[in-house]
């Protein structure tokens, strides 16, 4: 009983901290010094800055999010982050979101139509 409560606890943890890095990429703006550190500030409770995802390989990157027991909704919606996170700033995470929503599409073993579409649509905007 008291794994599962941990688990949810941590569920719940990278839940949030997911929601306030989509919230931080939703609005459109000019990126300066202090929005990226917002941004790092939430990425290091996984080890994780822009600089080193910028760095790391699509396949080091899922191994992180293994590692963190990130479960399929989680990888997503971190995907997502890294599509938003691209679109007005000056890295280009494309081929990271592009790796892990095939991942999901993979190892899920579960074929996903929203994520089938944000496949799409982001390799069309390449």
């Amino acid at each position: 009983m008291l794994n599962k409560g941990l688990r949810d606890e941590k569920k719940v943890k990278i839940d949030t901290m997911l929601s306030t890095l989509l919230s931080l990429v939703f609005v459109p703006k000019f990126w300066n010094i202090e929005d990226t550190s917002l941004i790092d500030n939430q990425l290091t409770d996984f080890d994780l800055t822009t600089e080193i995802i910028d760095q790391i390989e699509e396949k080091d990157l899922i191994q992180l999010l293994d590692k963190y027991e990130m479960d399929w909704t989680h990888k997503e919606k971190f995907a997502d982050f890294l599509i938003a996170y691209s679109r007005s700033n000056q890295y280009d995470f494309s081929a990271k979101a592009i790796a892990i929503y095939n991942h999901i599409q993979i190892d899920s073993k579960t074929f996903s139509l929203d994520i089938f579409n944000k496949l799409a649509t982001v390799k069309t905007n390449l």
